[in-house]
């Protein structure tokens, strides 16, 4: 007869990648004449369960060096973006996202700036980024095992030392070599 055991775990109940495109735009104080650079540092992600989806907060700096009057001179300019996504990442099985689900947000893809333009003092940028999502729960597995029976190890009943004692003092008949010589 083959039995089952049942083991609860906790294991990745569901997983999934996402790339994200988001468009911003910054006002600087300058005429912008050229975009000589972007780049994007100090990503900082968090998940959570929200309503049987992942929320995914997150931010980063962006930073962007562009020349002005007539590209004599140059500045960078600094902002921090702040953005939420919405994903809903696929179960296994009958798993269920609840408050106890573990939300692990990766970079795949680190921010980066796919596009940039400026219009008089005003530069539009293009952020691009890839998140894995892994969502931890419980869960539960069967395994075969090829035990006719649950084997039971047979237990010792626990040995108090003062009764033992009590029991020689009680038992041992001191006279005992006595007897013997006779």
């Amino acid at each position: 007869m083959q039995q089952y055991k049942e083991i609860v775990t906790k294991a990745v109940i569901g997983k999934g990648k996402k790339t994200f495109t988001n468009k911003y735009s910054l006002e600087v104080s300058d005429k912008v004449d050229t975009v000589l650079g972007c780049w994007v540092i100090n990503h900082n992600i968090f998940g959570s369960n929200d309503s049987n989806s992942v929320l995914i907060k997150g931010n980063f700096d962006v930073n962007i060096w562009y020349s002005y009057d007539n590209n004599t001179k140059t500045n960078v300019a600094s902002t921090n973006v702040s953005y939420e996504e919405r994903v809903n990442v696929r179960l296994k099985d009958e798993a269920t996202l609840n408050d106890n689900s573990e939300i692990i947000v990766r970079s795949l893809r680190n921010p980066n700036c796919i596009e940039v333009s400026s219009n008089g003092n005003v530069i539009n940028y293009e952020i691009e980024k890839e998140l894995g999502i892994e969502i931890v729960g419980d869960t539960k597995i069967r395994i075969l095992t090829n035990d006719e029976e649950d084997d039971y190890d047979i237990l010792e009943s626990v040995i108090d030392p003062e009764e033992v004692s009590k029991e020689i003092d009680e038992n041992v008949n001191e006279d005992f070599l006595k007897e013997e010589e006779k």
